[in-house]
């Protein structure tokens, strides 16, 4: 049976910040942004904005009435939750009227929980042919004003629905996994922001890769020259580059294809910054839709990499007509965006809610959102669709 991924969407917040801006206003040199990691642009979510709105907003752009019929589980993928026992997926599973009996649950790993949710949806349509899984990474990178990581924090949500007979890519049955204990990246429960090891978690991303994909070609005797394309976790872009630049110096005819293709996987990721889980399948998309090399039976490769850490590396190959199933204009829908000065960004990108005495929110601002917190009320966040 062919199972992969039958729609795609994504959500990014209404503002933005240049990051030539934030270079200027902290005396760096904006090269550094956008050649020494890549990026030119970082998505900024107001306090109204989290995982549940963007995660709802992503899925909402794709699905039909008939697939909320037909949906029986959801999955959400994220390491910005907003409650730690409620799952973001049960709140977006009530906003978009998903029929009631589904499973909807949050899975956990830094930057991979939504490449284990894709594989947990392969299972479940493998047993349930008729069945369709909703998977969403959504999450909202923020490290702090003036942080070492600033440059590379954003916001945004990518919706996948997996199905069997997919309209855009089957997924291939040849994952390789790798877990180490390491202390790469982490957030403690009592911390506002996470601890990085700068150097050491780009080592390790890079590793894992490595000795990942060796154990790959030794499993499935594959080689790059086989693959149309590559995606990578993209924290930001010139560590993906780096990593591709690593396993394919022994075949540079490959990598030089794989390089050109690499740069139009990551033109939404240049403009919207990290958003941790969702990273990769941004770059699908914008491989997707920026592309006028791949063609139908294409082979992707895929490297998912969450700090702490896990990893994983998959393939998929393109359906005729995959092209019918996306946007094509999502540029222009990027160029949209309100741009913030950097005053602005540091006022909304981290204001935060205030609570009185029995756990309510002062009022919030006004979103015009297709979905939105309005309030929290006795500690219970309420969300609203438009």
């Amino acid at each position: 049976m062919k199972i992969g991924i039958d729609k795609i969407g994504f959500a990014a917040p209404d503002y933005v910040v240049d990051l030539a801006d934030l270079a200027a206003a902290r005396n760096i040199d904006p090269n550094k942004y956008k050649l020494g990691l890549l990026q030119s642009e970082m998505a900024v979510s107001p306090v109204t904005q989290d995982i549940v709105t963007l995660g709802a907003r992503a899925a909402q752009a794709i699905l039909t009435d008939l697939d909320k019929t037909q949906i029986d589980m959801v999955i959400v993928g994220t390491e910005s939750s907003v409650d730690q026992s409620k799952a973001a997926a049960v709140f977006i599973h009530g906003l978009l009227g998903i029929q009631p009996f589904a499973r909807s649950i949050e899975m956990k790993e830094a930057c991979y929980g939504a490449t284990a949710g894709l594989s947990l949806a392969k299972s479940h349509i493998a047993q349930f042919p008729d069945s369709k899984v909703l998977v969403i990474a959504s999450d909202i990178a923020k490290y702090g004003i003036a942080s070492g990581g600033e440059p590379t924090q954003g916001a945004g949500a990518v919706a996948m629905l997996v199905t069997a007979n997919p309209r855009i890519m089957v997924l291939n049955n040849d994952n390789v996994c790798q877990t180490r204990d390491i202390m790469d990246f982490w957030r403690p429960n009592y911390d506002k922001y996470p601890r990085i090891d700068g150097r050491f978690s780009t080592e390790q991303y890079t590793n894992c890769l490595t000795t990942t994909f060796d154990h790959y070609q030794q499993k499935t005797g594959k080689t790059l020259a086989d693959f149309a394309a590559m995606c990578l976790h993209i924290p930001f872009s010139k560590q993906g580059l780096k990593g591709l630049q690593a396993i394919g110096k022994k075949d540079p005819e490959s990598l030089e294809r794989l390089t050109e293709r690499f740069h139009e996987a990551i033109v939404y990721n240049k403009l919207v910054g990290n958003i941790y889980t969702g990273s990769i399948f941004l770059s699908l998309l914008s491989l997707l839709e920026n592309s006028r090399a791949l063609k139908p039976a294409d082979q992707v490769l895929f490297y998912s990499y969450g700090s702490g850490a896990v990893c994983e590396i998959f393939s998929g190959n393109l359906v005729e007509g995959y092209q019918d199933y996306l946007q094509p204009d999502r540029l222009e829908v990027l160029k949209q965006r309100t741009r913030l000065n950097v005053s602005d960004y540091e006022r909304i990108f981290f204001e935060e809610i205030q609570l009185d005495e029995t756990g309510s929110s002062i009022q919030l601002p006004e979103d015009s959102s297709p979905f939105a917190l309005t309030k929290i009320e006795n500690h219970q966040r309420i969300y609203r669709k438009a």
